[in-house]
């Protein structure tokens, strides 16, 4: 059994649900960053940390790219065409939609006050609208691969909800009706329902 630490409300919610989605059980040990425990695990403090036994991952992406692997599913295999695209949108996703998101929010209450810079946050917004439209044109079908729901499919659907709550634009169309679908999934409802109790 695997052990999730972290915040539902942060990049752990990734990991969740690609765990719900793998029907792998696990347990969610909610803690923030910089926690005693987190900084035991991961020098740097950050959250998401996957602990499978006695082996330690960090890094959401890392361990959603492990699991994945792992289990033989929500991926392509290593090695092929169809993989090296996948890295190349999962990448592109986490520079071009993640990095003004996260940026924002060092801004907003990470960085200490008087390194903020919050007129920085228009400038995001523009940046993240223009580029999700970008990501968008390279949906290959129902989902960002094509018919199959892949990490790169979790990462950019939490990045959507984040943006949401950060204040972003949200009035991407193509984005709109893709989040509809990958947030209707069993996998998805099963893990919010979980965190509502």
């Amino acid at each position: 059994m695997y052990d999730v630490i972290g915040s539902s409300t942060s990049r752990a919610f990734r990991v969740m649900w690609m765990l719900e989605e793998l029907g792998q059980p696990y347990t969610y040990i909610p803690e923030q960053p910089q926690s005693d425990m987190v900084r035991e695990l991961n020098p740097s403090g950050k959250i998401p940390v996957l602990r499978d036994g006695e082996a330690v991952i960090t890094d959401s992406t890392a361990i959603l790219t492990y699991l994945a692997d792992k289990h033989g599913a929500l991926t392509y295999p290593a090695g092929t065409l169809e993989r090296a695209h996948q890295d190349s949108l999962t990448l592109m996703i986490l520079d071009e939609i993640e990095s003004p998101l996260w940026t924002a929010s060092r801004h907003s209450f990470i960085l200490p006050k008087d390194k903020r810079v919050p007129e920085v946050k228009d400038s995001l917004k523009w940046e993240y609208s223009r580029n999700m439209k970008t990501v968008m044109s390279r949906r290959r079908g129902a989902y960002m691969m094509g018919d199959m729901f892949t990490l790169p499919d979790i990462i950019l659907t939490q990045c959507a909800t984040w943006a949401k709550v950060a204040g972003f634009p949200t009035d991407n169309e193509d984005l709109l009706a893709y989040i509809q679908d990958t947030r209707a999934r069993p996998a998805f409802r099963t893990l919010l329902e979980k965190i509502k109790k």
